[in-house]
């Protein structure tokens, strides 16, 4: 029985060290997920309670008008300024607000088209863009302050020694802010600086603190944003990781983080999309989607110049569309999508647009309606029950709550989590 026994010991071992090496492999091929992250499937962080008191039996409609969530696209420079055709401006404005709830500006802000030429500054095409998004309610990205790629600087500012760039980048950061206290809602501070960072190599590594703290100058609330590319790709998300880091450990205020959406092919990797947005959310900084093309810069659409798709192009478009909406939305640290064009008459990527230049609608603008107006829009009505409450999981947002025809508007906000409203006689 010894020798029996003897032979059994090492054959267990031999038996729990296999299983323990399949379990690890297991364990190590699933997805690395933040906290607060694990379910994807669910939108229950998306929604919250609302609550309404009235008499036993009366009906209560719960009407949605417009997402918390940031669903929003570029403005491009046109619109501040000349559009060109009337109509087009007309289906533009109209269109938009139909479709968006936020925006940014496509390259209003840059620095090289404020002020292309030493101390001719305009801010003629802002003004028009901040008129026309405050008339409606649109909170507004500034793009950006500062873009440290070298080829997108102006010549004469390379030209400056060390203290006058120094000077003129505070006068810079300091009189847009101030100029436009609590207009912008967010600005992104030093674009794409993992990609470019001149003014660094020019001034030092702490620079973009510096570039904060002038733009806190002009407006001690103004909220500051980093924005990269390739980060979503999972290609330069390590380096971005570091950046943002660094940042942090500078003492940078680093209001959120942009991660663009342009770089993915004809297709895109959803797991890529998954671990980027799992491993930016450690931050506990709000994540934007901030540039948003499907198809992206690496597709044909825009290497050889295509502009139109077939139909069965056009319908895998759609499909991808809605599952890179419904991966963001679905995250947690998300807290928008923003399109860098949705008409092809004004969208560097044609093909990626919602409208055709006719202004008919494309299957990839019937995926992204479905998704936002119809698949994640709380409209509801009911009965109060027998102790005249009437109750409903809603998504964070603005609503119109009528019982008997009288009508409240409300938000309903994440930071909150519910509402209650009494519409009982007296209340």
């Amino acid at each position: 029985m010894k020798k029996i026994i003897n032979h059994i010991r090492p054959l267990g071992g031999i038996i729990i060290c296999i299983t323990l090496i399949i379990l690890t492999g297991m364990f190590l091929n699933q997805p690395v997920h933040a906290q607060g992250s694990a379910d994807r499937n669910s939108l229950a962080h998306r929604k919250g309670t609302i609550t309404v008191k009235a008499r036993k039996g009366d009906k209560v409609t719960v009407e949605q008008l417009r997402h918390e969530f940031w669903f929003g696209c570029a403005i491009p420079n046109s619109l501040g300024s000349k559009f060109g055709q009337e109509s087009d401006e007309k289906m533009f404005k109209e269109k938009f607000l139909e479709n968006f709830n936020s925006a940014v500006t496509e390259n209003a802000v840059k620095w090289p088209s404020m002020e292309p030429r030493k101390g001719e500054v305009d801010y003629s095409v802002v003004d028009g863009i901040l008129k026309w998004t405050e008339e409606n309610n649109i909170p507004l990205r500034g793009h950006n302050l500062f873009w440290g790629i070298p080829r997108f600087i102006q010549a004469w500012v390379k030209e400056l020694n060390d203290d006058e760039l120094r000077e003129t980048l505070r006068k810079r950061a300091e009189t847009v802010t101030s100029r436009y206290k609590g207009r912008f809602a967010e600005y992104d501070l030093n674009n794409e600086m993992i990609h470019g960072n001149y003014y660094e190599d020019r001034l030092g590594p702490e620079i973009t603190k510096q570039m904060a703290q002038w733009a806190h100058n002009g407006d001690p609330e103004a909220k500051l944003w980093l924005n990269d590319y390739d980060i979503l790709t999972g290609n330069k998300l390590t380096e971005y990781m570091a950046y943002i880091r660094k940042m942090l450990s500078q003492g940078v205020p680093v209001a959120g983080i942009g991660a663009q959406g342009h770089l993915h092919s004809d297709t895109f990797d959803r797991k890529e999309l998954k671990r980027a947005l799992d491993s930016l959310s450690i931050f506990n900084l709000p994540v934007r989607i901030t540039e948003f093309n499907m198809p992206g810069q690496r597709s044909k659409y825009l290497k050889d110049k295509i502009f139109t798709m077939t139909p069965q192009e056009e319908e895998q478009n759609a499909k991808e569309l809605a599952d890179y909406y419904r991966i963001c939305f679905a995250h947690p640290a998300v807290e928008g999508i923003i399109m860098w064009g949705f008409w092809a008459g004004a969208n560097w990527i044609p093909a990626s647009s919602m409208y055709n230049r006719d202004w008919t609608i494309t299957r990839t603008g019937e995926a992204y309606k479905n998704l936002i107006f119809k698949e994640w829009w709380t409209n509801t009505s009911g009965n109060a029950g027998k102790k005249g409450i009437f109750t409903v999981q809603a998504f964070y947002g603005k609503y119109k709550i009528t019982v008997n025809g009288k009508s409240r508007e409300i938000n309903l906000s994440k930071e909150k989590g519910e509402v209650k409203l009494n519409f009982r006689k007296g209340s």
